[in-house]
């Protein structure tokens, strides 16, 4: 591994850990400068596709994702690691139906049925974008589903 201050490629490492997301977590130290700095490997998985409604064929975007549950969790008690592990079971069950495509309705449910258990509010939020709200009604038929169950 490189050293980001000396470009040695001289370094030893000092600590290694499993991190939230699944990644590994390696504390590095530099044998010529002595500095260290934390590296993250993780797995290489096959490249998921997300098919959009239009039939576009996208990249899965974990950066994405993850910002839309930030904007249905704000000012709501839920934890970075919180979305971190719901986005990693996501990708787990993602990656164990062997498919290399998923339709943007099905990761949608996904997140929904994670968020279902987690916070209503955040559910309602995210709904509310994912399915489109365009009136009223769509809302409170949502808000009474969840009310319900």
């Amino acid at each position: 591994m490189k050293c980001p201050f000396c470009s040695s490629e001289d370094t030893k490492v000092v600590d290694s850990r499993t991190a939230l997301d699944g990644s590994i977590r390696r504390r590095r130290e530099c044998l010529s400068c002595q500095k260290r700095f934390s590296t993250y490997e993780r797995f290489e998985e096959n490249q998921i596709y997300v098919v959009k409604k239009d039939k576009r064929r996208v990249k899965y975007d974990r950066g994405k994702l993850l910002r839309g549950l930030t904007f249905a969790t704000v000012k709501r008690n839920i934890s970075r690691e919180q979305l971190d592990e719901i986005i990693s079971e996501i990708e787990k069950k993602i990656q164990n139906s062997l498919s290399s495509e998923i339709t943007s309705k099905e990761l949608g449910e996904m997140v929904l049925d994670k968020l279902k258990n987690v916070d209503q509010v955040a559910y309602v939020r995210f709904a509310s974008v994912y399915k489109e709200f365009d009136d009223i009604k769509s809302f409170i038929e949502t808000v009474e589903t969840i009310k319900n169950n």
